[in-house]
């Protein structure tokens, strides 16, 4: 069986910049990975590569999911084949509601309308588990809302889309102790109930205390400097970066 996601010698520019060198990334069905590196290694890169940014060329290599070739689609058909990225700084969307906005992404990707009592139920549902107020599903998307409501925002679209691998780029940045744990019940939520894999950008290792940790990966300077299991992620917490980046240097 094919792996969810193979990412093949990449090699990403921007203009005439290269930002990763090489990259080879094997995701597996139900599996959580962490990415972790020093600020400007290139995790983000790699993320809104993975989704298909336009920002972002890839020069060599290739992206294959589910055993398809996708390094050239663009992002909305990623998304349509069940990638997701949430956003480190999640964007202000004027004149659509957050309801209006997930019921259309919801038909997107399934490509079946959705009946609206039926998208309400799930959506009041999935609203409660994150501890967010009702009256954000009728508010304009993320204008207004604060640093944590936009992230709970973002974990509430994972959780109505039930992507087959989602990409959380650094989405307990910014976070107080109360909304790092209503973040992480949304994530423990989408591994247990839709079986679906995470590549987890992070430099808070509080979000992974309730996640099974497979592999882990360390980027340094757009180059994969380790890879290895939840033991990296201790490694990291104690000892920081400083081996790796000698490693490369």
């Amino acid at each position: 069986m094919a792996s969810l996601l193979k990412v093949e010698d990449l090699n990403v520019t921007v203009g005439q910049t290269e930002l990763l060198h090489g990259i080879d990334l094997l995701i597996d069905q139900n599996e959580t990975h962490v990415l972790m590196g020093p600020n400007g290694a290139g995790k983000s890169t790699l993320g809104s590569a993975i989704m298909g940014s336009p920002e972002y060329t890839v020069t060599n290599g290739r992206i294959l999911f589910n055993g398809d070739d996708i390094t050239h689609q663009t992002a909305d058909k990623r998304a349509k084949k069940g990638i997701f990225l949430s956003f480190q700084t999640p964007v202000e969307i004027p004149g659509i509601t957050m309801t209006e906005f997930l019921r259309n992404a919801c038909e997107q990707v399934s490509g079946k309308r959705m009946k609206l009592w039926d998208f309400r139920k799930k959506l009041k549902a999935t609203m409660q588990l994150l501890e967010m107020d009702e009256e954000y599903a009728e508010r304009e998307l993320n204008v207004g809302f604060s640093g944590g409501e936009k992230k709970k925002a973002e974990i509430l679209q994972l959780l109505m889309l039930s992507p087959r691998l989602a990409i959380l780029d650094e989405t307990d940045s910014g976070l107080d102790v109360d909304a790092v744990r209503t973040v992480s019940k949304g994530i423990e939520e989408f591994r247990r109930t839709t079986g679906g894999s995470l590549l987890v950008i992070t430099h808070n290792v509080k979000i992974l205390d309730s996640l099974s940790v497979d592999k882990t990966h360390i980027l340094v300077s757009g180059s994969i400097a380790e890879n290895g299991g939840s033991e990296l992620v201790a490694d990291v917490l104690q000892n920081g970066f400083e081996r790796f980046i000698n490693k490369e240097s």
